[in-house]
């Protein structure tokens, strides 16, 4: 209550009120007082209300009062929430009811303003039904109607542009310097014109001007869409390298895990993502489309003043106080029956908080991890662009290490057996030339022969049987020999089969063993981790009702601080005038002339009498003024008549003279013609 009346006493002192109150003077108004107070504040914000109360009936202004809060919205607050008690307390003008009508009003003035300006417009009249019978009256009504639409978008067009910081005055400006370039360029390309027609053939100019400017725009948007182009190589570049690096963790994990884990691994990816899908996507989805209603609603409304802000801060405050009050009475009503019901609902939420954490980490750990794997794309793309290769691990390069050792040794021993081979291929190039030439040689005697005989072409009939011939046995035995090592291939995988299950058996035997003590190992696992978050949820339960207790208890100390401080503020203050009044009193009594005069009744009745003497006087001065104004303003106008008459004489007198020098310079003149 002390911060509502500091809140209502600051308003009232600023403009446009200005009142000087204090809190003692405030609370010290009358009920008259104060009823006129809120009538003031009430015309403040809509002038047709600006009337003395004392002109009309108090069930006239409790009526007047109350229109004007209804249009204004206002809820009376929990302890006068019935309407009749609230509007008796308005009547009599209680303090429990003005108190808090005033600190509303005075919070959001400017935003009242408004609605009831708008109110004069949107309160819609209404009409009855059986008026609306009428075609007249139906018509007048749908204008009315319609009007009130109009209004209504008016006046949201009008706030849009107030709040989008336009005015006429820049547009007027802007576009007056954009007609005065307008006109420059215009000027300009006239210019240009002239000086270009006196050049020869600059159509023919003008046309390849046209033509090289419509090239350099075909060079721009092809240099474009190549910069184009390369984002996309570049992009499409580093998703090839994602998709290897994802390629070779599936290799390495598929080399390195057995199928078992992997269908375990399978299953916590599975369980995760609908985890994800099922409760944590959808419980988000619906929290930001929750969010995205408040802010459209925000946006919608109008800008929020450091009043509104308070006000809201203050509800908050309210409804802070009541949830209190509410568990603390939900704390005193605990039933024993239900402890059983609240522990489960409690370690539940204590789980589903849990598995929220685990999996807001695992959310985080996966991004982490997927930033660090774009920053190792990024760090290999840069190495390829500088011309070097993929970073290397550690193993990695181990193995590139022994590889290239081993390389190293095979390429020295090939290189000698090439270099051997290249010794042996010039000996056997020279034997093929030698007996190339011996056998062109034979080749020619035997033809010689066979032309003397008569058979020509016999041995090339002869060698081609012979070819043919060779290449069918060749045929046949490979036949032979892939039909004999499939035999034995089969008969290889066959023992191979056999060997592997019989040194399986035992490996499937223990595993089987493995796995049921693994099962009987987690049963019991679950069976304590349930024992240890109920135990974690009662001990929960306990420090969350230690820490509400002790909130409670350390809000109602701060209350009762806040109280005593105040209360020892208005005990200081009471005392003070307390004092000032006995020593007015003490100094009023006494019978002593110079103490009397120190009495502030002494002081003021002095100042009366000398404001009532000056008064006299200047309402003497007043009748002197208000007698003697006619004679002076009749004297002022001939003051002036006279100096516009000297005025004209000296304008005549300074013609005449000028007309007299014009005349004897003329018959100077006349007489010099004569002597001549």
């Amino acid at each position: 209550m002390g911060d509502q009346m500091q809140v209502i006493v600051e308003k009232l002192n600023q403009e446009p009120f200005r009142k000087n109150y204090n809190l003692i003077s405030f609370d010290s108004l009358e009920p008259l007082q104060l009823l006129q107070l809120l009538s003031d504040v009430l015309g403040e914000i809509d002038p047709k209300h600006a009337v003395d109360i004392r002109e009309e009936l108090p069930e006239q202004t409790a009526k007047r009062m109350l229109n004007l809060l209804g249009i204004l919205k206002y809820k009376p607050p929990g302890t006068v929430s019935d309407l009749s008690a609230f509007r008796q307390g308005l009547v009599t003008g209680s303090k429990a009811v003005i108190h808090p009508v005033l600190h509303w009003l005075l919070q959001r003035t400017n935003e009242l303003r408004t609605r009831a300006y708008l109110a004069r417009f949107l309160v819609k009249l209404e009409v009855p039904a059986e008026f609306l019978q009428d075609d007249t009256v139906a018509d007048f009504n749908k204008q009315y109607e319609e009007l009130m639409e109009a209004f209504k978008n008016l006046h949201k067009e009008h706030e849009q542009l107030k709040i989008s910081g336009l005015s006429t005055a820049e547009i007027r400006r802007d576009i007056s310097a954009m007609e005065e370039e307008k006109d420059q360029l215009a000027k300009r390309v006239e210019r240009l014109k002239k000086r270009v027609e006196t050049v020869q053939n600059h159509q023919r100019m003008l046309e390849i001007a046209r033509q090289l400017r419509l090239e350099k725009e075909r060079e721009e948007s092809l240099a474009q869409q190549k910069q184009e182009q390369k984002s996309q190589l570049f992009h499409t570049e580093q998703r090839l390298q994602r998709a290897q690096v994802q390629l070779k963790e599936m290799q390495h994990m598929v080399a390195d895990s057995k199928p078992e884990s992997l269908m375990k691994k399978l299953e916590e990816e599975i369980n995760f993502n609908s985890y994800l899908v099922n409760e944590k996507i959808p419980r988000e989805m619906e929290s930001k489309k929750t969010s995205v209603y408040l802010l459209q609603k925000l946006v919608a409304e109008p800008a929020m003043t450091q009043a509104d802000l308070t006000a809201l801060e203050s509800e908050i405050e309210e409804v802070t106080a009541q949830m209190n009050q509410l568990i603390e009475k939900r704390i005193i009503t605990y039933e024993p029956t239900d402890s059983k019901f609240s522990m489960y609902r409690q370690q539940a939420s204590i789980i589903s908080r849990k598995k929220e954490a685990k999996a807001e980490e695992l959310q985080a750990a996966k991004e982490e991890m997927s930033s660090l794997e774009k920053q190792v794309e990024q760090k290999n793309s840069q190495a390829h662009g500088l011309g070097g290769s993929e970073v290397l691990t550690e193993d990695e390069f181990k193995q590139y290490v022994s590889r290239l050792r081993s390389k190293n040794t095979l390429y020295k021993r090939r290189r000698q057996e090439v270099a051997e081979i290249t010794a042996e291929y010039g000996i056997l190039q020279r034997t093929e030339e030698l007996l190339r030439q011996r056998h062109q040689a034979t080749q020619q005697q035997l033809q010689a022969i066979e032309e003397k005989k008569g058979i020509s072409g016999y041995s090339y009939t002869q060698e081609e049987l012979e070819r043919v011939s060779a290449v069918k046995s060749e045929m046949d035995e490979m036949k032979g020999q892939t039909l004999d090592n499939m035999s034995e291939m089969v008969k290889k995988l066959n023992a191979m089969v056999a060997e592997k299950k019989a040194s399986l058996a035992p490996v499937i035997k223990e595993l089987r063993q493995l796995r049921q003590n693994c099962q009987e190992l987690t049963q019991e696992c679950d069976e304590k981790k349930m024992q240890y978050d109920s135990c974690a949820a009662g001990l929960e339960t306990n420090r969350s009702a230690l820490e509400q207790e002790v909130k409670g208890l350390l809000e109602e100390c701060a209350q009762e601080e806040s109280n005593y401080r105040y209360i020892n503020c208005m005990k200081r203050s009471l005392e003070v005038q307390l004092q000032r009044a006995k020593e007015e009193m003490k100094a009023y009594v006494s019978p002593e002339p110079q103490e009397r005069r120190r009495a502030v009744r002494e002081q003021y009745t002095r100042i009366i009498l000398e404001q009532e003497n000056l008064g006299k006087k200047l309402r003497e001065k007043q009748k002197v003024v208000r007698e003697s104004h006619g004679p002076n303003m009749k004297q002022m106008k001939m003051w002036q008549d006279f100096e516009k008459l000297m005025e004209c004489k000296r304008e005549c007198f300074l013609k005449q003279q000028n007309q007299a020098a014009i005349g004897q310079i003329i018959q100077e003149g006349g007489k010099d013609r004569l002597v001549l």
